[in-house]
């Protein structure tokens, strides 16, 4: 009776403090809810709202006698994260809000990355689709059946810029260009977040602040250095744009940024973050963030605590630098009382817009658990969502679609593989539930055609190789029979088929987090299996399983078709088999350069030119910016990708030639369906500074539209240019535009386009 009368007490003076008349400094409503909150806290307790541990393994009956729950009880734990289901959430916060002293509610967080347990495509992967209002309701299904299983904030979008395909963790963002990912930061934020008051939103966490997809030579975890401006023009952009849509939290970065840390770098987490962007939310540490800083070399773990407290973090990840250090820091004067109230009034705030002291079982609704996750109207959508984000790279003489009659082999490694179906960072899937491809494609063609099967090759030769993949409860499923035993096989049921499906590629842990590969090609028993396969004089059709860009060069010289399915979620198999059969007609465009090899990365559209610029044909010229052994243009460009259907550009016209200082002007295309086949097209629109105070790229995406055309049916896209759309950082760093010429282009990519025209009046 006790314990309900504090917590009713607590509630009461938080409810009605919001009613008192406003202090002299002008403050919100919640920020007064907040500060009245902090009235009542010990030292100890606000510093346990900055406190961020890891769940642990623990069962439902197990939270009150856990260590976790010990230091719940006394309030000297902020959140949880990576718990999963109701009950077992439930169970913890009932500690929190019944047994602490002041019954602070927990907040509840997930690597809710590409969907829950109806898992979308990865992220690289829906960037492909360049469809926003597909996006966003991906992360809209995902914050519904997170919501229903208790979690309450995601660990995403992750919205890292990537130029280089050997950073395994390139999976997880949306690519290379920052125009295209500021867009697709903001459609998930507003997915995940909507009205934080509905009880299935969920508060979204940007990452990886800031520039993590720079890291050298594509290593995880390693050094980034760049110029500010770069920074300012191709890696913060999309950060800005999710702090512009109302992203509630961000996750800082591993990497240092000009020499120090982002965990404990003020210039990013508080003179950019906040004075220079007006962020209002909470800044959260990555894993251990804050005690790694240490091995980088900038102090033992209280230096290294005061130095993320004063730089803006407020939320220690699993590291517990604040919960062991801040006090002892603060009695020798080396952070403030203030810089702990900071941090402890950010947390606060989160708590309360997402309404946890009204009702801190807001997300622990039974009902929901049962009637909100996994359901057929979300998978449907998946399966959409995946069908669009694949990629044909390849169509020679039209062997795809394949016909449903007589004999189809299919073989490869991820041909009947369930595990890795959903790809990387799928943390609440059930890995047992996706189909595989060889149970799609005999149930597509049922009595019309037989589907023969043989595994032909492990993922590696190399059975170390393949325990560094087998992760997460994944498995390459390896088959120990001597290697070419297994391709003899292979061949065998080749030799029955009128065409070969080659199900080739990475496994889903290939690529993502420790990932970094320095061969990016398609491993080397897979890549025999492959080449025998050829051999066979057999059409055979690549469908390929990846998390990343890949070099395929042999492949695109000697394999007729190629279909690039990442990894498409939980749905993936079923997408595959409609997309091979032409149920589906591909439209998916890529949103990373696929490289010649791996001499070439980094390697981006959006390049600047050099004083000596290459041919665009290609062509070696001694003393050009030019290899000797390997032309500079990529295998697949930004913004490729075929379709069962051609499609046809016009010219584009400008409605003048002239861009005034506060005027807009239009630019329009004809693009016609000149095959025999209905489909979608990415209509994309690329501008060029042809002159500035500073060099400007080649071309810069501005625009693009996506657009279904009929057989033989002729659509004008326009795409309305105005002068902000030509800014850039300037000679001395002011954003701002320059008179001058401009050439615009509109195409099906950043190569093949059509361009025209138009100046920038003073």
């Amino acid at each position: 009776m006790k314990k309900a009368t504090s917590l009713l007490l607590l509630f009461l003076f938080v409810l009605f403090s919001s009613f008192k008349n406003t202090p002299a400094r002008p403050v919100s409503r919640i920020e007064y809810r907040a500060d009245s909150i902090m009235k009542l806290m010990t030292l100890e307790e606000k510093i346990g709202q900055l406190n961020l541990p890891g769940a642990g393994d623990f069962v439902t009956g197990q939270a009150q006698n856990s260590d976790i729950g010990g230091k719940v009880k006394q309030g000297l734990v902020g959140g949880l994260f990576n718990i999963k289901s109701v009950a077992k959430i439930k169970a913890m916060q009932k500690v929190a809000v019944e047994q602490s002293r002041l019954h602070i509610p927990l907040i509840f967080g997930m690597d809710v990355i590409h969907g829950y347990e109806t898992t979308f495509p990865i992220p690289l992967a829906l960037s492909s689709t360049w469809n926003l209002p597909m996006i966003e309701k991906t992360a809209r299904i995902a914050a519904i059946e997170a919501s229903a299983d208790g979690i309450c904030w995601t660990f995403s979008p992750m919205v890292d810029i990537a130029r280089d395909p050997r950073w395994g963790r390139i999976a997880e963002g949306s690519g290379e260009d920052p125009y295209l990912g500021s867009l697709i930061a903001k459609a998930m934020v507003k997915g995940y977040q909507g009205d934080l008051s509905h009880n299935n939103n969920i508060m979204a966490c940007v990452k990886h602040y800031a520039l993590y997809g720079a890291a050298e030579a594509g290593r995880d975890y390693n050094t980034v250095d760049m110029s500010k401006r770069r920074m300012y023009e191709d890696y913060l952009p999309p950060y800005k744009a999710a702090i512009d849509a109302g992203c509630g939290s961000v996750m800082v970065s591993f990497n240092e940024i000009d020499g120090i840390p982002a965990t404990g770098n003020k210039w990013l987490l508080t003179d950019v973050l906040r004075k220079q962007w007006g962020f209002k939310g909470f800044v959260v540490t990555d894993y251990t963030g804050i005690s790694e800083m240490t091995a980088h070399g900038m102090g033992d773990l209280q230096t290294v605590s005061a130095l993320a407290l004063k730089a803006g973090v407020n939320m220690d990840m699993v590291s517990e630098g604040f919960l062991k250090t801040l006090k002892q820091s603060l009695r020798e004067g080396k952070i403030t009382q203030k810089e702990i109230d900071d941090a402890c009034k950010s947390v606060l705030i989160a708590k309360l817009k997402l309404g946890l002291f009204e009702d801190p079982y807001k997300y622990c609704n039974e009902n929901r658990a049962k009637t909100e996750i996994f359901t057929p109207e979300n998978l449907n959508f998946a399966r959409k969502t995946a069908a669009e984000s694949f990629v044909l790279l390849k169509n020679q003489n039209n062997l795809l679609p394949l016909k449903k009659n007589g004999t189809i082999a299919l073989i490869g490694p991820l041909a009947n593989n369930r595990e890795n179906m959903c790809g990387t960072w799928s943390v609440a899937a059930d890995f047992s539930k996706p189909a595989t491809l060889y149970e799609t494609m005999k149930a597509a063609v049922g009595d019309k055609a037989k589907i023969v099967y043989a595994q032909g090759s492990n993922i590696f030769a190399d059975e170390e190789m393949e325990k560094r993949v087998s992760v997460f409860g994944k498995t390459t499923n390896r088959d120990n029979r001597p290697a070419k035993e297994i391709l003899d096989e292979a061949l065998k049921v080749a030799a029955q088929a009128d065409v070969i499906v080659a199900a080739v590629g990475e496994s889903s842990e290939m690529s993502g987090e420790c990932a970094s590969r320095s061969d990016i090609s398609i491993p080397d028993t897979q890549k025999e299996l492959l080449r025998a396969l050829a051999q066979t004089g057999k059409p055979v059709v690549l469908v390929l399983f990846t998390g990343r860009p890949l070099t395929l060069g042999w492949e695109n010289e000697n394999i007729p078709a190629i279909l690039n399915v990442w990894f498409g979620g939980t749905m993936a198999a079923d997408a595959i088999s409609d997309v091979l059969f032409g149920d589906v007609n591909p439209s998916g465009k890529l949103t990373a350069t696929f490289p010649r090899n791996v001499g070439q990365i980094p390697i981006y559209y959006a390049h600047k030119p050099t004083g000596r610029p290459e041919h665009e044909e290609d062509q070696f010229e001694k003393f050009r910016s030019v290899y000797l052994d390997v032309p500079n243009s990529p295998l697949y460009p930004f913004g490729y990708g075929l379709s069962y259907t051609s499609f046809d550009y016009s010219t584009p016209v400008l409605s003048s030639s002239k861009l005034h200082a506060n005027g807009s002007i239009t630019v329009s295309c004809q693009v016609t369906n000149t095959g025999k086949k209905d489909g979608a097209e990415v209509v994309q629109m690329y501008l060029h500074d042809l002159a500035g105070s500073v060099t400007r790229p080649v071309k810069e995406l501005k625009g693009f539209e996506k657009i279904f055309l009929k057989a033989g049916e002729t659509k004008t896209v326009s795409f309305i240019i105005k002068p902000q759309m030509l800014a850039f950082y300037r000679a001395d760093m002011t954003f701002g535009t320059e008179p001058g010429e401009f050439e615009v282009y509109v195409g099906g990519n950043s190569r093949d386009v059509k361009k025209t025209m138009f100046s920038l009046e003073q």
